[in-house]
């Protein structure tokens, strides 16, 4: 609540999943809601970030108006493959100092 109260929309490609079982609700239906999320957001709004940690996510690069928007990318953080560029990557203060080149309020990321 507090991240969204700033403004962040945290979003997983898919939304459940089994407990233990990664991706064992993986093309089951999210994927339709919350590309059409993503795709509407990108539509309607300009100058967001969108940081996209994992190849799932950076699918959805297809759905971004790159244009419009910021996009930061690595690894995913989980701890199979956060040593292989989630770490280090510094999205956080990167997104920040792109809400003030544009002139906007930054995040507060310490819960």
């Amino acid at each position: 609540m507090y991240l969204a109260m700033q403004g962040i929309l945290m979003l997983n490609t898919v939304l459940t999943v089994r407990e233990h079982q990664a991706n064992s609700h993986a093309k089951k239906g999210w994927e339709q809601f919350t590309d059409a999320v993503i795709k509407t957001v990108s539509q309607k709004k300009s100058g967001l970030v969108f940081i996209l940690w994992g190849n799932s996510a950076q699918a959805k690069i297809r759905l971004i108006d790159e244009t419009k928007h910021h996009i930061l990318k690595s690894a995913h953080p989980s701890g199979l493959s956060a040593n292989r560029g989630f770490f280090g990557c510094r999205h956080f203060s990167q997104t920040n100092q792109i809400l003030e080149r544009l002139g906007l309020s930054t995040i507060d990321w310490q819960l």
